[in-house]
């Protein structure tokens, strides 16, 4: 489960966008940056790959809602 999930632009302008974001995972703080293809750049993550998938698909959901769905909102 996350908790505290925090992003911020670190590009504002353009298309080739970049967020930085952390957030609290199973109890361990994870940081890293979300770039616009959906690719994240860990800075902090959890080490077994299973975990590291299902936080990458959680992060992708948060992000796409938080961002690209905010954008369309009236």
């Amino acid at each position: 489960m996350i908790a505290h999930f925090q992003y911020k632009p670190l590009t504002v302008h353009g298309r080739k966008q970049r967020w930085a974001f952390t957030c609290y995972y199973e109890g361990q703080y994870v940081s890293g940056t979300y770039h616009y293809n959906g690719d994240i750049v860990w800075e902090e993550a959890p080490h077994e790959s299973e975990k590291q998938k299902v936080l990458q698909a959680s992060i992708h959901d948060l992000m796409l809602y938080h961002v690209y769905e905010s954008e369309h909102r009236p």
